[in-house]
């Protein structure tokens, strides 16, 4: 099986701008994931930004970049220019590592391509169990899924909502329920372009969670568990505070 890492880069985060240059451990963000992704077994890991410092950064370890239009409005849509101006075929499985993974396995990377490969999905993803801490967090998303590992939905709210257990201001009665959503896809080039014909949704811009577009239009996502432990993306402040070994107060 073959596959492409592509991880898209946006200067100007909301909550934590020039995110993928930030460093800690000696090196930006954004090249402790493209390390992670060369570790994957990917046949090529493509950097999808849309700031020149980010691509001058990213050219100078080594990653190959593309830049793109700043005004995308996601990740995805993102990817999806990248993949169109490098002519990738329809049938390409490239998986979205989000650049604030810095700690994504390249086990996990593989295991997205794979669940792609096998079928029956046209997304792929991976999720996690939920800690305590994270359980009302909004920068934690959450994912409930069928029986066949499939997305029902995904929130930055409390989902599932123990009604009984919140209300006596206790812990939920079914712990094994609440996962983590991890920022990772997986999809063929034929679906990206499906993804950037549909008109962004309502739910998609409420939640700021790319992936509702995909559910809203009826695509089926596929959300194993993940094969390894994550750990947790870089969101916040705090986040890279913790990463950087200092008081995130």
């Amino acid at each position: 099986m073959s596959f492409r890492v592509y991880i898209p880069a946006r200067y100007g985060a909301s909550r934590l701008p020039g995110k993928p240059l930030l460093e800690f451990a000696g090196k930006p963000l954004l090249r402790h994931v493209w390390e992670r992704a060369m570790a994957s077994g990917a046949e090529a890991v493509v950097i999808a930004t849309d700031d020149e410092r980010i691509a001058t950064v990213a050219a100078a370890f080594g990653a190959e970049v593309c830049l793109t239009d700043p005004a995308l409005p996601s990740g995805t849509d993102r990817i999806a220019a990248a993949a169109a101006l490098r002519g990738e075929a329809a049938e390409r499985i490239i998986v979205n590592v989000q650049g604030d993974e810095p700690h994504m396995p390249p086990a996990v990377i593989r295991q997205v391509a794979e669940t792609v490969a096998a079928g029956a999905c046209d997304m792929a993803t991976v999720c996690e169990p939920l800690t305590a801490e994270q359980l009302h967090d909004p920068n934690v998303v959450k994912v409930v899924r069928d029986a066949a590992e499939r997305a029902l939905y995904f929130s930055r709210a409390t989902i599932p909502w123990d009604r009984d257990a919140f209300a006596a201001g206790t812990a939920p009665r079914r712990p094994e329920l609440y996962r983590r959503h991890v920022g990772i896809y997986g999809y063929r080039s034929a679906f990206l372009a499906r993804f950037v014909a549909w008109t962004a949704v309502d739910l998609e811009g409420i939640e700021a969670l790319e992936q509702l577009r995909a559910l809203v239009n009826g695509a089926v996502i596929r959300a194993p568990d993940a094969v390894a432990p994550c750990g947790r993306g870089v969101d916040t402040p705090a986040d890279l505070a913790r990463l950087r070994g200092e008081d995130p107060a």
